[in-house]
């Protein structure tokens, strides 16, 4: 009896997209290699991890799936055939069972990345999943189904592969692999690419040296930002430069779009957000007759950082009227000036647009070639949406694969 021959499938990109391709690939017979660019695997999984795994959200999916804004409809039915509750199951099985944190952040028992995919590795391994480093992909051969890269000693290398899952990532923390240069071979095949730009990134603000110098570092615990009609709470953190973290995440692409259309913007940021207008006024008016402003404030519950923003905003003009300062600590007025580099952005906005593919991720001016994770047009805000989406494109494009060669 002749035994057929596993088809040799190559994936372009050693993070967590490549790999989640690779894993569902050699689990259905294919002959997988990984080709990644720098010296191992899963280097952008370990930052994300440094302080916390952030694999999915527990919220329900209607909210979910609202996330993802403009690009919802092109990945629902990726998340929906992949979705958190897979995903969850999926690191349970790697021996890190997960945990849904208080902010309904689902994180791995480890809750770092390390043990994760330490176990991930050795799961591949065992599926017999090829693994070759400091290979940079180039592009396309001239014949047919042929990749070219360049190794560790930049000599040239051509690759034969019956299919391919492109998976370089954005261009977000280039020194962890995701540099953007796979834009360029793919508009030379006349790919379209969404210009790639900053996502979950801060903004820099022009503190005056003395705030600059005392605050940077400094975190804005528990406020409410608003922009627009949009409005997230969490914290965020002053640095030298400007203002970063989960809060100023959450509204980074309206603000940033906003500042692309030559907008004047500024975020409004309220200091304690559990206390109405009223009810600050009047602990302001309760206050002794020979107290400071700032002594006022900090009574107040105003850290010394956000009394020293309102002096930044106000130009260290603080209102004496009671009603006046207590609308100011509610909707302090921050102004932006511009988004911080892709280089240091959490995440990439643009990409391949959709409209180069087919439902199973594959370019249809290149047949046999799919791509999957933050390479494609999509964003959303940090949270677990990041990687779920990632996860789940690259499982529709594996399973393109097989349906493909099929």
């Amino acid at each position: 009896m002749v035994q057929p021959v596993a088809h040799s499938v190559a994936v372009v990109g050693g993070g967590p997209a490549g790999l989640m391709a690779a894993e569902v690939l050699a689990t259905a017979g294919m002959r997988v290699t990984v080709f990644e660019r720098m010296a191992s695997v899963g280097r952008k999984l370990l930052l994300a991890g440094r302080g916390g795994l952030n694999l999915t959200h527990s919220e329900p999916a209607e909210t979910f799936l609202a996330r993802y804004g403009p690009a919802r409809h092109k990945l629902t039915a990726s998340i929906e055939a992949f979705g958190p509750e897979d995903l969850r199951a999926w690191c349970g099985g790697l021996g890190q069972p997960p945990f849904v944190g208080s902010s309904g952040r689902v994180f791995p028992a480890g809750f770092r990345a390390t043990p994760l995919l330490r176990a991930w590795l050795a799961r591949l391994d065992e599926l017999g999943v090829e693994r070759r480093v400091r290979h940079t992909w180039q592009g396309w051969d001239d014949e047919p189904g042929t990749l070219r890269f360049l190794d560790a000693q930049g000599s040239e290398v051509s690759v034969r592969a019956d299919a391919v899952v492109l998976a370089v990532g954005g261009a977000s923390w280039p020194r962890v692999g995701s540099n953007g240069a796979w834009v360029e071979p793919l508009l030379a095949e006349g790919i379209a690419v969404a210009p790639l730009r900053p996502a979950n990134m801060g903004f820099a603000v022009d503190w005056t040296p003395t705030f600059a110098d005392r605050f940077a570092g400094t975190p804005l615990k528990n406020v409410r930002l608003s922009f627009a009609e949009s409005t997230v709470r969490g914290d965020a953190m002053i640095t030298a430069t400007g203002i970063e973290g989960g809060a100023i995440y959450g509204l980074s692409a309206e603000l940033r779009d906003g500042l692309e259309r030559g907008e004047s913007v500024a975020v409004v940021i309220d200091l304690r957000p559990d206390l109405a207008v009223d009810e600050l006024a009047e602990r302001f008016r309760r206050g002794r007759a020979k107290e400071s402003r700032a002594t006022l404030l900090r009574r107040a519950g105003v850290a010394p950082v956000g009394v020293g923003l309102l002096r930044e905003v106000t130009r260290n003009d603080l209102p004496a009227e009671p009603s006046a300062l207590a609308r100011l600590v509610k909707a302090a007025p921050l102004a932006l000036v511009a988004p911080q580099s892709l280089a240091r952005a959490i995440s990439t906005a643009g990409g391949v647009v959709f409209d180069e593919l087919d439902d199973r991720l594959m370019i249809r001016r290149r047949p046999g070639t799919f791509v999957a994770g933050e390479m494609l047009d999509w964003e959303a805000p940090t949270g677990g949406y990041l990687l779920q989406a990632t996860f789940s494109t690259a499982v529709t494009a594996a399973n393109g694969v097989l349906d493909w060669l099929a």
